[in-house]
Parts: structure tokens; sequence; C-alpha cells
């Protein structure tokens, strides 16, 4: 993960670098960078094991380089700390037990974006997730008891593939709103022999370039 992280912003830096010299590029505008974060409304797909699932609330923020490709069409790659999970109810001897699953992962999304206004963009891509860590809170509702688990990203897959749509706005050059929906592809388990856990995710945040 780490050298997937530093090839990136090296990658970033020969580009910045590259403008400064004489290219064949089909647009003008120059490479810029800056920095996102914002809320994410996030789930897992159905589990047919517990009663109830909602969204969870979480956060995310990081860097991002926007690479113009053509006049109205560029590629977005950026490097986010997403954070994904849900919260669920179900029966355990029984008892009625809460549980709110929080997945941190380090995000990648490369996303290619059109202009459809000089302010107003519509994005798709995938984005590459790196799980950190995994942890679960059990609350048993009948006597309020908590728990919450250790790191339990042993039983998750390492790896998160999604697919990136969403839409942008620029109020001014350099700020902007964004949102975007993740569908996840891989099933998250590991070595799942049953239904695949795929995670969902609803994000919504302002842009500012330098």
């Amino acid at each position: 993960m780490k050298k997937l992280i530093l090839g990136l912003s090296v990658t970033m830096s020969s580009l910045a670098f590259a403008q400064t010299t004489p290219t064949n590029t089909p647009s003008s505008n120059p490479i810029s960078f800056g920095i996102k974060g914002g809320m994410n409304v996030s789930s897992l797909s159905k589990d047919a094991s517990v009663d109830s699932q909602k969204s969870k609330i979480g956060f995310n923020a990081g860097v991002f380089a926007n690479i113009p490709l053509a006049s109205s069409f560029s590629v977005q790659p950026e490097v986010l700390y997403s954070q994904y999970g849900e919260k669920s109810n179900y029966n355990v001897l029984g008892n009625k037990v809460s549980a709110s699953t929080k997945l941190d992962y380090i995000a990648v999304p490369v996303m290619f974006q059109y202009n459809a206004l000089p302010n107003l963009y519509v994005e798709a891509g995938p984005e590459f997730g790196f799980l950190v860590s995994a942890k679960n809170k059990y609350t048993v509702d009948a006597t309020g008891q908590s728990t919450t688990t250790a790191n339990f990203k042993d039983n998750l897959n390492t790896f998160n593939l999604g697919i990136g749509l969403g839409a942008g706005y620029y109020f001014t050059p350099n700020i902007g709103l964004t949102a975007r929906y993740v569908a996840g592809v891989t099933d998250i388990i590991k070595n799942n022999s049953g239904d695949s856990v795929r995670n969902n995710l609803f994000q919504v945040g302002l842009a500012y370039k330098f």
C-alpha cells in the first residue's frame, strides 16, 4: 500500500513538472492539485442473518490531482481516508443486539470527468480500496451494555474494488461541491461461503483547488 501511494505521488509530481516544458497535449489547461473532504453515508449489501440494516455516517478526506485530457475531459486520481460500515440489529439467545461496524480504508479513486458546463462536471471510474482497520461495537439493548471488538480485519479482504459515479459544481475557480456514489464490486469477507457482502457508499463534500 505504501508503494502504491508513493508511486502515485511520484506520478503526480512528474506530471506537474511536465507542465513547465512544451508538449503536444490536446489541452492547454494546467494540471491542478487540491484537497477535499466531506461526509460518508455507507452501508453493506443485505445480510440475511440480521433483522435490520441501517446506513452509518462517517467521513472522507484527502488530496487529488486534476489532469486535463482535452478541452472538456480530465482524469482525477485521488488518495482519501474513507470510513465505511453500517449499523444492524439481530437477536442472540433471545436478546436484541445492536451492532455498529466501522471499516476504515485508504481509497484511491481514479475518476474520468466530463465538463457538461464550464463549472459543472460528471464523472465515473474505479475506486481501489485498502483496508486499514475494522471494528464492531455491540450493544445489548435490554441492559445497555456495550462491547467493542478488537481489530478484526484478518477476517476481511484487504483489497476492495468499487465503481464510482458522481458530479461536482465549482462555485469559484477554487471551491466546489462534490457528490459521488460508490458501488462495491468485490466481497469484503475473506473465504466467504455465503452471499457476497459488498460496500456501498454515498459521499458529499467540498473540494478546494490550489
